[in-house]
């Protein structure tokens, strides 16, 4: 399970997934419409249970990101879990 809010995207938004097991390795990257990878919100080893990202909709860079449409995958240990949408609107 993996969601964010507020969806659209004013100011900040959290990001909120769970996890069945501890990982080893847990990846949460937000892409934009043309698929490049412009902000990671985590990367590292994780325990089980309920997980929490405050993310200002800032691109790696420290930019703000323009509005529009964006995806944000969740990978654990390798493999792809899940992947969805979010709005920037400011």
């Amino acid at each position: 399970v993996m969601n964010n809010f507020p969806n659209p995207v004013k100011t900040n938004t959290i990001v909120t997934y769970y996890l069945n097991n501890s990982a080893s390795n847990v990846t949460i990257k937000v892409y934009d419409v043309i698929g490049q990878a412009v902000r990671t919100l985590t990367n590292g080893p994780e325990s089980a249970g309920v997980h929490k990202i405050n993310w200002s909709g800032d691109g790696d860079k420290g930019n703000h990101l323009k509005n529009g449409l964006y995806f944000y995958t969740l990978e654990v240990d390798g493999a792809m879990i899940r992947t969805n949408r979010m709005i920037i609107s400011r």
